[in-house]
């Protein structure tokens, strides 16, 4: 089977003179990403491609996001590999832009939501939810999709997007994803290729500690108070000796990410974290 050519576009008035030629009653599904495409984003161009009369994809590693020691320089780009493998799943548009089509040297505006350098994930990548409201903002306003697809592995990005949709009146629709997980429950990442073979093959204990907390709970015919929750989490965590650092456990409101004190089975929570294993950061979530 032949797979159809994809359209790729580098610069925004490239891409744009493209979009102003789609009907505007076309129904246009987005899926932003980075690159280094692994089955967890493929999972959301599947979807993107059965609800939409058009997919559009974007790969753009942003710099604003990332703080000053961590890994934009070294973040994988493998734009070839990323294009066939959109491209045979029916992607019609790629948007791969510069660094410098997407921040001009005079570029001083920022989209700064208030509170969420606050969270857990805020306050271990300080500027970073800056970053990812900018990037999310100023694609969304390139694409003008009908639909966006998300992956929840990233609950806190998950929430913040969907609060600058409410908050700027974006017409967009949202639509977050389960995490997409290895067989042996580690949630797929670009960054799970920095793990050494041996890393590898103890990083199931991230999602394992996070089912334990769930486990807690469920069993449990009253609230359970958040730090018994966290000292769970913590103590499956501690039993990995590769496990380096725990940046934290964090109990939140699965809407707001507002902390919370108890968590119960009706209520449910979404319990996340961030760890080292050796020296890859690992996140993940799990909601209750």
């Amino acid at each position: 089977m032949t797979t159809a050519a994809i359209s790729l576009h580098r610069t925004i008035a490239s891409f744009r003179s493209v979009r102003r030629a789609i009907e505007r009653t076309t129904k246009i599904g987005f899926v932003p990403t980075m690159g280094a495409l692994h089955e967890g984003h493929l999972t959301l161009v599947r979807q993107a491609r059965a609800e939409n009369d058009v997919v559009v994809a974007s790969i753009f590693v942003n710099p604003t996001q990332f703080g000053p020691n961590e890994d934009f320089e070294k973040y994988p780009r493998q734009l070839q590999i990323d294009s066939d493998k959109l491209a045979a799943l029916g992607v019609d548009y790629l948007f791969a832009p510069s660094v410098n089509d997407m921040y001009g040297k005079d570029h001083v505006t920022y989209v700064d939501p208030e509170g969420f350098d606050d969270t857990s994930e805020g306050k271990s990548r300080p500027g970073h939810f800056r970053g990812v409201a900018t990037i999310v903002t100023k694609l969304f306003n390139i694409v003008q999709p009908t639909n966006a697809y998300f992956g929840q592995k990233d609950a806190a990005q998950c929430v913040l997007i969907r609060r600058i949709v409410d908050d700027l009146n974006m017409d967009v629709n949202v639509i977050v994803a389960d995490t997409v997980r290895e067989s042996d429950g580690l949630a797929m990442s670009s960054r799970n290729t920095y793990l050494t073979p041996t890393e590898r093959r103890a990083a199931p204990i991230v999602y394992q500690s996070l089912c334990a907390a769930r486990t807690l709970v469920l069993a449990s015919e009253s609230a359970v108070e958040s730090a018994v929750v966290r000292e769970t989490v913590e103590s499956v965590l501690r039993s990995e000796p590769l496990i380096s650092e725990i940046q934290y456990v964090s109990i939140d409101n699965k809407s707001t990410m507002q902390s919370l004190e108890q968590v119960n089975r009706e209520d449910g929570a979404l319990i996340s974290l961030a760890c080292k294993l050796g020296s890859v950061r690992l996140i993940d979530n799990i909601i209750i």
